[in-house]
């Protein structure tokens, strides 16, 4: 359930791997060093991507695009390459660098890829963005239902917050499989969520209720604008929320959670 196992059980992909294989491992994490050591036990070569000086695919720059996603450029070790990214937000911005990363380790072609990437848009339950039909006009809904963990919820959480709208609603699910630290992390998303300036919260599952007890603190209550928010079991009363609350012209919709919550239902619900 901590970050160290979870870190550690990734790690033991790469002893699937044949010797001489390519392994391809996120520069930027704090446990890059333990990736790096797994994969070298099964002499595996390395390419690493991200930020850190030591990436073999490093981001330069990413400036937003006139299509709303990103313009790329990243260096590696026999030259630059510049691209978009069809996909809003940093953290698919990175993702970028990782099919970057793959296709070299494969030996195709990285500027065909980036040709694709601009051309990509997000996936049912992985970032697939659609217009609805609400009173008014048109609201967007981010279906990001299929999977869910602390770092995704952040990321998803920051690019809500970015996102022009005239509220930002998020419907957010557990976050499955974090055993004994589930409710540590599920209570530090009040972080994020305030950052995000959230204006109307569901949070779904069980789990979900170490976010709802950090909120009540008198902390919280204090803080700026006031979030409203909800807890409910299953994605079924989740909609019910959502329906008496109202979705209106220029809203912004997250929707996220660990797939077994079921929250695509609710995607579907509303699309």
């Amino acid at each position: 359930g901590s970050m160290e196992a979870i870190a550690e059980a990734k790690a033991e992909i790469f002893s699937g791997l044949e010797r001489g294989g390519i392994a391809v491992i996120p520069a930027d994490s704090e446990y890059f060093e333990r990736l790096r050591l797994a994969a070298i036990r099964m002499e595996a070569k390395i390419i690493s991507f991200g930020r850190a000086p030591h990436a073999d695919i490093r981001l330069l720059d990413a400036i937003p695009s006139a299509n709303g996603g990103s313009l790329v450029t990243c260096e590696f070790d026999s030259g630059r390459l510049c691209y978009t990214v069809a996909e809003p937000g940093d953290h698919w911005v990175i993702n970028s660098l990782a099919v970057m990363a793959a296709v070299r380790a494969a030996g195709g072609d990285m500027a065909a890829a980036g040709l694709a990437l601009a051309e990509m848009g997000g996936l049912k339950g992985r970032g697939a963005r659609h217009g609805i039909s609400v009173p008014g006009g048109t609201a967007l809904m981010i279906d990001e239902s299929y999977n869910a963990n602390p770092a995704s919820m952040r990321a998803t959480l920051a690019q809500l917050g970015q996102t022009p709208s005239s509220r930002r609603i998020a419907v957010l699910g557990s976050m499955k499989e974090l055993g004994d630290f589930a409710d540590r992390f599920h209570g530090a998303l009040s972080e994020p969520l305030i950052a995000a300036d959230v204006d109307y919260a569901i949070f779904v599952g069980e789990e979900m209720r170490a976010l709802a007890r950090e909120l009540g603190k008198p902390a919280f209550n204090s803080l700026g604008k006031p979030l409203e928010w909800e807890h409910c079991n299953t994605a079924g009363e989740a909609i019910g929320l959502l329906e008496q609350f109202g979705i209106i012209a220029g809203d912004a919709v997250l929707v996220k959670g660990s797939n077994s919550v079921g929250l695509g239902k609710l995607v579907d619900h509303f699309t």
